[in-house]
Parts: structure tokens; C-alpha cells; sequence
């Protein structure tokens, strides 16, 4: 059994979303790549893991399109956002673990809420693509407040929505931005290594990591966070 007697009190289970659910990073740099090349801008994937993923497009669009207006930067945002979900459509597949993991929290009544710097529709695409959108309490978009992702409002906001304290929380991350985030906020936060490796995700701030949501030390901490035993 994967944990048994989970809840005491609330409690939640904060996720990014790219990277973490779903490995779908590769399709963001082929997007990137498509629309960015024309301004002289090629990523790789170590590059990418470095430099873009888990930030917000307003900062990505401030760094790599300097020489643009804000409009015109916000436009050229919201092309690369086209081609990923172009691109991403029918092909979302959830990391190893992910749907055992959130059919637990779900049969514990854990809150669930995800937390992501991508645009909404994004989101709210590969949610429905996996088929756990009525599984996440709330979507909390960092493009939606007032700071996103590294700052730790948009998990601030996560932990308000679940009612849960960040001492009795965790969060899944695949980022710097993210993990700097979620631990700035208070909560323990396992890195997911699709794109950065071990020593890059602990140097985050990470308090440990996985390729999979089933790892004994994932459902170790999970439970010892929750007031429960794996």
C-alpha cells in the first residue's frame, strides 16, 4: 500500500506542472527554438534547463528579446505558447508514479493544487491531457499574481487555496525557479530530475529527488510530512 492513515489535520500536495507532471520540457525547447531562432537564440537541453525552464515569459521575454516592446515581446510569448500546444496535443504522457500518488491523496482527502508559471491555457491543456483536472483543488498561474515563480507568492497562494500550513505540505519541482519558490515559501520540496540532475536540484534547495513519484524516499517523506506511514 502506498500510505495508509495519511491525513491529520490539513494538509496538501503542492505540483508544478511542466517537467514534473509531465515531462514535456523537450516540446517547450522545440518551441522555443521554432519561434526564438529568428532572433538568433538556439537552446539545447542543458542550455534550456539552465536559462528558461520554470521561468515566467515576462522575464524570459525581458532577457532574450531586449531590443523588442513589451508588446511585441508579449506577442512573440504567446506564438511559442501556440506551438508548444501544438505540439504537446494528444502527446502527454504523466511521470511514473504521478496517478497512484494522487489517487491516494485523493482517497485521503489531501488537498492537491498546482503551481505553475505557464499561461493557463497550458495548463489547463495538459491537466485535461492527463485526466486529472477535477483531481487539483486550484491551478495557481505566477503569469496571475503579482510575482511569479522564483518568488514564493504563487506557492503562498497554493498553501492558502489547499488551507494547509508549509510545514505540513510538499511540493514537486523540476526547476531553480521552482524549487527556489516552493522552499522561500517554507515547504519541503522533492526535485523531479526530468531535466537538472541530483547535485543541481539539491543545490537548489532541493531536500531530495526522483525520477519517479513511487520512490520509497518520495513516499517516505510524503508520509512523514502528512502525518502518516508509507
Amino acid at each position: 500500500m502506498l500510505m495508509r492513515g495519511v491525513l491529520k489535520g490539513p494538509r496538501a500536495l503542492l505540483f508544478d506542472i511542466d517537467g514534473t507532471l509531465a515531462d514535456t520540457d523537450a516540446l517547450h525547447i522545440e518551441a522555443f527554438n521554432a519561434v526564438f531562432g529568428p532572433f538568433g537564440h538556439d537552446f539545447d537541453r542543458p542550455r534550456a534547463a539552465r536559462e528558461l525552464l520554470g521561468r515566467s515569459n515576462l522575464s524570459i521575454g525581458a532577457e532574450f528579446l531586449p531590443d523588442e516592446p513589451p508588446e511585441q515581446r508579449a506577442a512573440i510569448m504567446a506564438r511559442k505558447e501556440e506551438v508548444f500546444r501544438s505540439l504537446a496535443a494528444g502527446k502527454v504522457q504523466p511521470l511514473p508514479g504521478l496517478m497512484a500518488l494522487l489517487a491516494h491523496a485523493e482517497a485521503a482527502a489531501i488537498p492537491v493544487v498546482a503551481v505553475t508559471n505557464a499561461p493557463r491555457a497550458n495548463a489547463e491543456m495538459i491537466l485535461h491531457g492527463l485526466g486529472i483536472t477535477d483531481r487539483f483543488r486550484a491551478v495557481i498561474i505566477g503569469d496571475e499574481l503579482p510575482h511569479g515563480k522564483p518568488h514564493p507568492l504563487p506557492y503562498l497562494e497554493g498553501l492558502r487555496a489547499a488551507g494547509a500550513a508549509p510545514e505540513d505540505a510538499v511540493a514537486f519541482e523540476d526547476s531553480r525557479a521552482g524549487i527556489t519558490a516552493a522552499t522561500a515559501a517554507g515547504i519541503a520540496t522533492i526535485g523531479m530530475r526530468t531535466n537538472l540532475g541530483h547535485d543541481d536540484l539539491i543545490a537548489a534547495g532541493a531536500v531530495l529527488t526522483a525520477a519517479a513519484f513511487d520512490e520509497p524516499d518520495v513516499l517516505a517523506l510524503v508520509a512523514s510530512r502528512l502525518g502518516g506511514a508509507a
